[in-house]
């Protein structure tokens, strides 16, 4: 059997904060606020996971007023997923993500992304595509107010 997750996550970009994607720290002088480290990326692919499995969204598992995920590193929470993935006998099949962000530029930090993730869900770099855009200097993402990305997951029984 195969499933197929999708989700989206953004957060505003403040100052005081580190720019966290796909466990990568981006230099720049803005960073998410968020309850956790922000990464929106992670955020993006483990709700994309826990839909695959109707699991519900990140919030039921990682509730966002709880003091014990205050700051904590999203790697924690792909970990927590991955673990959910495998109890119920699935792995991940192709993972899509789009990153959308005004500026910095992110090409230098892609296979970094991809590196991470494919680590952090056990799976071969080839399965785990993050791509990045502009947009176009339209709404909060495109006037630098904030980032969010987009993922598809597709997982497969084994």
């Amino acid at each position: 059997m195969i499933r197929i997750g999708f989700s989206k996550d953004i957060h505003r970009l403040v100052m005081d904060r580190k720019l966290m994607l796909g466990g990568v720290h981006v230099p720049y002088y803005l960073g998410e606020a968020a309850h956790s480290d922000g990464d929106v990326v992670y955020h993006a692919v483990a709700e994309a996971i826990l839909g695959a499995l109707a699991l519900g969204d990140l919030g039921k598992h990682f509730p966002d007023n709880d003091r014990d995920t205050e700051n904590m590193n999203s790697a924690i929470i792909m970990n927590e997923v991955y673990k959910m993935m495998k109890l119920l006998g699935y792995h991940l099949n192709n993972l899509d993500v789009f990153i959308s962000l005004e500026k910095p530029k992110l090409k230098d930090y892609i296979e970094e992304m991809r590196k991470n993730i494919a680590s952090l869900l056990h799976a071969d770099i080839s399965v785990v595509s993050v791509k990045a855009g502009t947009n176009e200097k339209l709404g909060p993402v495109g006037e630098g107010k904030a980032v969010e990305a987009y993922a598809v997951v597709t997982l497969e029984n084994e």
